[in-house]
């Protein structure tokens, strides 16, 4: 029996396992993150030295996939380094598959982060459509946008709760997403505030997703919708979205729930 000490963090209600002393892989994604035989989480995650960056990570989905990147996670990760003392400032780069991404610790615990630019081009994202901000996909008007992972948004105003829990595992895995994708259904309240639900992919159903708030607002921002600047409204709590047509800035808390040792059989 080998003893692997965790710890485990949440964004908005976005779960997560974290490794120090043992690098996280797919199996023990699977094994940790479910939520009968394990500890139960939306994924998990290790920290790694670069050459280039402060610092790096490995990061897995519940299901063992890989995961380009993930906004709560980020957070999350971003305090976690710094209370392990993995790096010594507030404001650091980390090295992720969707590029180098920026997190700064506020004063009052909340995590800035520096999300990059929105990947808009179609090969890119990936999508097999011409006009990825414009397109249908099961009766739905919908826009595809990569924040490092790609995401399908669609702007609704039916309960986007059912509509996520009925269609997100079509689309998810819709022939028209190679690599598969998540999907947000988004309702404007007004110009500055929007509501989100998720299917998130190789999680489904989460609490957030903070990657999917920003390409949510950044979609909203291209047809004209919403401001620069948008509170989003999820099941787990509200991120704080920017977007002026250059880099995505996201705004959130991120909270250490407990540490302890699995004994992986």
């Amino acid at each position: 029996m080998k003893t692997i000490k965790f710890e485990k963090w949440q964004g908005l209600g976005n779960d997560f396992v974290i490794l120090n002393d043992e690098k996280a892989t797919p199996e023990l994604a699977r094994i940790m993150c479910n939520r009968n035989f394990g500890v139960g989480a939306d994924g998990l995650f290790s920290p790694v030295k670069t050459q280039d960056t402060d610092i790096g990570w490995d990061f897995y989905n519940s299901d063992g996939s890989i995961a380009q990147m993930c906004g709560n996670g980020i957070r999350c990760f971003a305090k976690f380094a710094k209370e392990n003392k993995l790096v010594d400032k507030n404001e650091f780069s980390v090295k992720t598959l969707a590029g180098t991404i920026v997190p700064k610790i506020l004063p009052d615990g909340r995590v800035r982060v520096d999300m990059g630019k929105p990947i808009l081009e179609a090969q890119k994202i990936p999508v097999n459509i011409e006009t990825p901000q414009d397109f249908e996909i099961e009766g739905f008007s919908a826009s595809a946008i990569s924040m490092g992972n790609p995401h399908c948004i669609i702007f609704t105003k039916e309960d986007s709760t059912k509509l996520a829990h009925t269609f997100g595992p079509k689309i998810e895995s819709h022939k028209l997403f190679p690599e598969k994708t998540n999907v947000e259904f988004v309702q404007i309240k007004n110009s500055s505030k929007i509501r989100l639900d998720v299917y998130e992919r190789g999680c489904g159903i989460t609490l957030a997703c903070g990657t999917g708030a920003c390409a949510a607002v950044v979609a909203g921002v291209l047809k004209g919708l919403l401001d620069n600047t948008v509170t989003v409204e999820l099941p787990g709590g509200e991120l704080t979205i920017e977007y002026s047509g250059e880099n995505v800035y996201m705004t959130g808390m991120a909270t250490k729930v407990f540490e302890g040792e699995f004994f992986l059989q």
